[in-house]
């Protein structure tokens, strides 16, 4: 028996440009300079790649019509929340996130990216050498980016 009851569910992407750069934002909501891939909480019934698209547009703007799917992690990801923060996210409820992972190739250009949303969660953006990501991303979810690195590796 698992205790995946225990994750909340998400997807993430790795998108990445023409020159295999990977996209990342630097969150808005952390003082320490801490940098992500778009991810978030999958809705009740919602299939993970349309909520992928829908994660990607609501955090970057890129509209799905500027994304092609390329491939599918080889498996679930999950990250755990320390406890020092885990009574305030998702009202304490959740141990961590249980996430499907997708690499896209992003078919526009950086004006088709416009991180001033409805509910913005990233100040700055940047393409970065996907080799780097683990290093940019919170310390709680280091390894969780050094499994999509070497998962998506083929690619990138």
């Amino acid at each position: 028996m698992t205790d995946d009851h225990l994750y909340r569910r998400g997807v993430g992407v790795m998108l990445i440009n023409h020159d295999r750069l990977v996209w990342v934002g630097r969150r808005i909501d952390n003082r320490d300079e801490a940098w992500q891939m778009p991810q978030g909480g999958l809705d009740k019934g919602e299939e993970p790649w349309a909520g992928a698209l829908r994660e990607l547009e609501e955090e970057t703007g890129i509209v799905p019509h500027l994304v092609e799917r390329l491939a599918d992690h080889p498996q679930q990801l999950r990250y755990d929340i320390p406890d020092a923060i885990a009574s305030r996210l998702w009202g304490g409820k959740w141990k961590g996130q249980l996430q499907d992972w997708y690499l896209a190739r992003f078919l526009g250009t950086d004006v088709d990216i416009d991180i001033v949303t409805d509910h913005p969660e990233f100040s700055h953006w940047k393409w970065v050498e996907p080799h780097l990501l683990p290093e940019l991303i919170v310390p709680f979810k280091r390894e969780m980016y050094r499994a999509i690195v070497e998962g998506f590796g083929d690619f990138l």
